[in-house]
Formats: C-alpha cells, sequence, structure tokens
C-alpha cells in the first residue's frame, strides 16, 4: 500500500549514506522513525533487527508472516520478533512491496547461483559479520545471522511455492518509513551484489534517516 511520510529530509535527526557493499548499524529508539531511501533505484537493502535491551530477541520472518497472514510487507505491516512481539512498523512506503522470505546473498550462494569462481564476491553476509566483528560491545555473534528482509526486493513466490527473482519495483528516491516499537539494533547491508539482473549489475547507494 503506497503511503506517503509525513517527514521532511530537513527534520531528521540524523542522515547517512550507506555505499554499496556498506553496512549500517545504529540503535533506534522506541518512537523514532527511521526512512530507508533508495537513492537511485532498484537497490537490496537486505535488514536485520534486534532487541536493543536483548539481542537474542530479533526479527522473525515466520512470526510476521503468520502474524499478519501475508509474505510481503508494505504500509501497515508490523514486524514481530522471535518471542512474538511487535518490533517496528512500516508506516510510509512509496515502493508497495518488500521481500522477506529471500534470503541474504552470501559467498556459498554465489556459487549456487552463479558460478564457481563467483565465490570470492562480496555479499551481505560478509558485511553483516564484519559489522558484529567490529561492533563487539553488542554481543552478537554469527549465530545471530538469521532471517532478514530485504527492503526493495522483488522475490514472487510462484505458484508451485517456489521463489523467483525478477525485475525489482522500485525506483529511484523510493522509501519505506518505520516506526520503532521497542529500542532496536537496525543493521543493514547495502547489497554488493554484482551478478543479480535485478539491479542493472550496478549496486548503488542507499540513505538512512532518522526522526524523532
Amino acid at each position: 500500500m503506497i503511503v506517503e511520510s509525513k517527514f521532511t529530509a530537513e527534520q531528521a535527526v540524523s542522515s547517512d549514506t550507506v555505499d554499496a557493499g556498506d553496512y549500517y548499524l545504529k540503535v533506534v529508539k522506541k518512537g523514532q522513525t527511521v526512512r530507508i531511501l533508495d537513492i537511485e533505484g532498484n537497490q537490496a537493502a537486505d535488514t536485520l533487527f534486534y532487541s536493543a535491551e536483548d539481542p537474542a530477541e530479533r526479527y522473525s520472518a515466520t512470526d510476521t508472516v503468520r502474524e499478519q497472514g501475508a509474505v510481503y510487507l508494505t504500509t501497515g505491516s508490523v514486524l514481530m520478533s522471535n518471542d512474538c512481539n511487535p518490533m517496528l512498523k512500516i508506516v510510509a512506503d512509496t515502493c508497495g512491496r518488500h521481500d522477506t522470505v529471500g534470503g541474504a546473498c552470501a559467498t556459498e550462494s554465489n556459487t549456487v547461483r552463479y558460478a564457481l569462481e563467483k565465490k570470492c564476491m562480496h555479499a551481505c553476509r560478509d558485511s553483516w559479520l564484519l559489522a558484529i566483528a567490529e561492533n563487539p560491545e553488542l554481543g552478537l555473534t554469527k549465530r545471530d545471522i538469521t532471517h532478514n528482509i530485504n527492503f526493495f526486493m522483488n522475490v514472487p513466490v510462484t505458484s508451485d511455492g517456489g521463489l523467483s527473482f525478477a525485475d525489482g519495483i522500485s525506483g529511484a528516491g523510493k522509501y519505506v518509513e518505520l516506526e520503532a516499537l521497542m529500542d532496536t539494533i537496525i543493521l543493514i547491508s547495502n547489497c554488493p551484489q554484482l551478478n543479480n539482473p535485478c539491479n542493472a549489475y550496478n549496486p548503488t547507494p542507499v540513505e538512512v534517516l532518522i526522526w524523532n
């Protein structure tokens, strides 16, 4: 559902540009709103969420899909934790649909989807592992890299229950906004994937803004 934001960029308390292949890590306080902006279009922002109070509580795709009865995320979707607590709610969305079942790229999946020689290429899982290694105070480890959301990614579910990775439906300047319902760690890998035609083989920056 397409809903535009009530906020302007000038009102934001923080604004960060995240290059393709880089990560973004910040705590969003309860009541704050965070916007992920697709600057040039058809970029994928692979995102993980954790409770800032107890990172063992984290975003759960299975609980989110079950509770809302829908596979795709858009305005009104409530993101649930593995303890079935509401973490964030999508309050504005100019893209219209976001994937929560396709998972993130890894060096291993690069070999399966593309070619054996692609294994050495950077992937979202590498960005997350780097983020937790560079921020040990969070207490996150490799086992905490679980379900993620692919904001702006188009992953249709086929009639036989499979997944297909299709051309993006986002565009330059489209965004999604989420209101934090608890203090939440947001960890984004701005996807560096060079092998997927969805982004025209051209990964691009995203911008992350936060409002009180």
